[in-house]
């Protein structure tokens, strides 16, 4: 078998609209806003679909099922919400991020917490920071930085990164598990396993010993 995987996935190039979307299929899916205006390639599989700017995979989603829908990524416009922090509250893609569950309670605690304290503008650039940490650190992490911080009243984007930092160092790694080894059935046991029992008598060779009677006559003298 080659090395490579055979590639099953339909290709398109859509072009990324002014909303930093693209329409695959009569549906639209977010791409990152540096992309607004350039066309880029898709392919699309049975059950998900990557976005690829050159040889570069910029996002990747489920496919959408029905035609007509659109599934936005929170994190392709965060560099857009940053300028524009009042955008954020009533964005759709806030929306399906809450029911996805990447943007969690927790996320909505600092959020009034830290808006109540700074404003909103500040409040809302300080929370897209901290979004924009899920780039190079773990979820899991980040929302246990994020509650660390909350508790002790740190409302700052630096606070929830030490925070975070400190909850990937203290989580044990578990072990790498290891493969169980495969049992090679051998075919032989396979098939005298599966044979019905054995009646017949056990062979003898005893019929035999009358051909040591009859030796061969002596050749005549010369």
């Amino acid at each position: 078998m080659p090395d490579d995987p055979f590639g099953t996935g339909r290709m398109f190039q859509p072009r990324a609209d002014r909303y930093s979307q693209i329409t695959v299929r009569m549906n639209r899916y977010s791409v990152p806003v540096r992309l607004i205006g350039r066309q880029v390639r898709v392919v699309l599989h049975a059950s998900y679909l990557v976005v690829y700017d050159g040889r570069a995979e910029v996002a990747r989603h489920p496919r959408l099922a029905t035609r007509g829908e659109t599934l936005l990524e929170l994190d392709h416009y965060l560099e857009a919400l940053i300028r524009k922090p009042g955008a954020l509250p009533g964005a759709t893609a806030l929306e399906q991020a809450r029911a996805a569950g990447k943007f969690t309670p927790v996320h909505d605690a600092w959020w009034s917490a830290v808006r109540q304290a700074h404003g909103d503008a500040a409040g809302t650039r300080a929370l897209i920071e901290v979004l924009l940490l899920h780039r190079s650190m773990a979820h899991d992490h980040i929302v246990a930085g994020i509650h660390a911080a909350l508790s002790a009243g740190a409302l700052t984007a630096e606070a929830v990164a030490i925070e975070a930092r400190k909850a990937s160092q203290t989580e044990p790694v578990p072990d790498a598990p290891r493969p169980a080894p495969t049992p090679v059935t051998s075919l032989i046991l396979r098939r005298l396993a599966n044979l019905p029992p054995d009646t017949r008598p056990i062979p003898s060779v005893a019929a035999y010993d009358q051909l040591l009677r009859h030796r061969p006559a002596a050749p005549p003298a010369q």
